[in-house]
């Protein structure tokens, strides 16, 4: 049997900061996976969540909690080519202009490509409302999709 990273990524649905002095163990331990800096739950963890699915499968990975990161990590792909199971999508985050894919430590989001439905792109990601779930983002925030393939 053949487990994806959006497989084992769904397996995380649910999980969750928790609110006051308390953190989340499993959400510290991706944070802390790559860099000892976070000291709680309580910031941007979505590149971290990404990076703890793909150190799982032995996946390439950014190595990095910056979720731009991810847009030198496999294999580029157009968002119309995007497949569930394999691919990655980098969004702009924050709102007015922003700046473009050149940009790897501006503000943005990452998460596992889970569709695409009218104008928005569909990710399972984490820290999405503090949670790992399936959210969509208009479709024009995406800077890049990344396939995650063994030995790439």
């Amino acid at each position: 049997m053949n487990i994806t990273a959006y497989d084992l990524a769904a397996r995380c649905t649910n999980l969750r900061e928790i609110e006051g002095q308390m953190d989340n163990p499993h959400i510290m331990a991706m944070l802390t996976l790559d860099s000892s800096w976070p000291q709680d739950d309580e910031v941007p963890w979505c590149s971290g969540f990404v990076n703890w699915i793909a150190w799982w499968l032995r996946l390439p990975r950014s190595k990095s909690l910056l979720a731009r990161s991810w847009l030198g990590v496999g294999t580029p792909v157009r968002l119309v080519d995007a497949e569930v199971g394999f691919d990655v999508a980098i969004l702009m985050r924050g709102t007015g202009n922003q700046p473009g894919p050149e940009n790897t430590t501006a503000k943005g989001h990452v998460g596992f490509f889970a569709g695409l439905e009218a104008e928005r792109v569909m990710l399972l990601g984490g820290n999405q409302g503090n949670a790992v779930n399936i959210k969509g983002y208009p479709a024009n925030r995406v800077l890049g999709v990344r396939r995650l393939l063994h030995g790439r």
